[in-house]
């Protein structure tokens, strides 16, 4: 990667606020010129990208709140590699003040001469893990020692996790969460349907431990003849925490690492495959006069008997005007959400390969015209299904080995949430 001259953080008129310069050869004041004509073509689409070039320096940059975070390079750097480190110094300076906006920026500016001078290098990107920085830049002067010491995950090459961590009880707790968005059309075909997966992890590791994770991967499975015992999965889009070790991923699609310490995604992923709608729903909706419209709803879970959905909501969108609901419902509650325009269907457990249904009545004003009933929005459904993942990802194993030589204990818990969930209305 190319070296970035500098890096400026602006307030929303384009003024400079902090910079910090690196190497010396974009000036404060090149940088304000630019952006004050980058804010001037505002109405022009051409000029609403994150990356431009101008008078011999690109630029990035990304807006949080009110500032602007701006990284400037004379030479021909990676702006995909810039873009993922200004999100960072996002992240980092949300740690440390919460919210990130002008105010917080102007009473804390030592602080973020601080933050800034550690995260960058002469141009290049050092550490921006937050834990990590937190331990040797405080935002209380009055905490800061004389002698103070950068950690030595700042001088080793493990630079998200510190030395000389210690707990009684060594555990690991890996959540597979699948997130389903989906959209059908009022003929009851699927336009859209998409699984996105992480894999979110909670150590509680003593020492310096190494990991080794096995999934139902096709392509590791085929090459270890694995295929036929158990069903595997082709993954999309992974991306991986940077603890994970990409050449050993890429040699033989081993996942070898050393978490951090705490909560991290280790990975997200993706399935484009069509999947089939979990929970269906179809509405009716039967006019018996000007006034009085009648909805008839039916829902039905579409997996195995043995998962049971939890948490379901079905919003049911009705006409703006419509007034006192009467709803009968063979499982669950419903209730009117007039700062919605719906009826909201609540049902605490759904079993697998269930049908519930839903009658509700309702009055219009005599004086709406007959189409106004049938300007209707989508169906939403939220729901969770516990034990279950959509796309049949498994963790076949997770060793834990640290030289002293204890024995961890690990934890394995799989979930499937609703998206973007949505069926529109035939």
């Amino acid at each position: 990667m190319a070296a970035t001259s500098a890096l400026f953080v602006l307030d929303i008129k384009g003024r400079c606020l902090i910079s910090r310069d690196y190497r010396g050869n974009v000036s404060t004041a090149e940088v304000e010129r630019f952006f004050s004509k980058h804010l001037e073509k505002e109405g022009d689409m051409e000029s609403h990208g994150p990356i431009c070039y101008d008078n011999g320096v690109s630029y990035v940059f990304i807006q949080h709140s009110n500032v602007y975070i701006l990284a400037a390079s004379r030479q021909n750097s990676n702006a995909a590699t810039l873009l993922v480190f200004l999100h960072r110094v996002v992240d980092v300076l949300k740690h440390y003040f919460e919210k990130l906006e002008e105010e917080s920026l102007k009473d804390n500016f030592v602080v973020v001469y601080e933050l800034l001078d550690e995260i960058m290098d002469f141009g290049y990107p050092q550490y921006t893990e937050a834990k990590i920085l937190s331990e040797f830049i405080k935002t209380d002067a009055y905490r800061m020692e004389a002698s103070q010491k950068p950690p030595m995950a700042v001088t080793n090459a493990v630079s998200w996790r510190s030395e000389g961590i210690m707990y009684r009880t060594n555990e690991v707790f890996l959540d597979v969460v699948e997130k389903v968005n989906l959209l059908v059309n009022s003929n009851g075909q699927i336009i859209r349907s998409e699984v996105n997966g992480a894999l979110k992890m909670q150590t509680r590791l003593s020492g310096m431990p190494e990991c080794k994770l096995g999934l139902n991967d096709r392509v590791l499975m085929e090459s270890q003849n694995q295929s036929s015992r158990v069903k595997a999965i082709d993954l999309e889009d992974i991306k991986f925490h940077q603890c994970v070790r990409l050449a050993r991923f890429e040699n033989d699609r081993t996942i070898s690492f050393i978490p951090p310490d705490g909560m991290f995604d280790l990975m997200t992923y993706r399935l484009s495959t069509q999947v089939k709608p979990l929970v269906w729903v179809e509405a009716r909706i039967e006019r018996h006069s000007r006034s009085r419209v009648e909805m008839l709803v039916k829902a039905r879970s579409q997996f195995k008997e043995r998962s049971t959905a939890t948490s379901v909501t079905i919003e049911l969108p009705l006409p703006p005007d419509a007034t006192s609901p009467t709803v009968k419902t063979s499982v669950g509650s419903a209730k009117y959400a007039p700062e919605k325009d719906a009826l909201l269907w609540i049902i605490k457990s759904f079993p697998g390969n269930k049908e519930f249904l839903l009658k509700a009545e309702f009055k219009l004003p005599s004086v709406l015209s007959e189409d106004a009933v049938d300007r209707k929005a989508p169906i939403c459904v939220k729901f969770e299904i516990p034990y279950f993942t959509v796309s049949g990802m498994q963790i076949r194993y997770l060793k834990i080995i640290e030289k002293s030589g204890y024995q961890a204990l690990p934890w394995v818990r799989y979930i499937t949430i609703a998206g973007d969930y949505e069926l529109r209305l035939s």
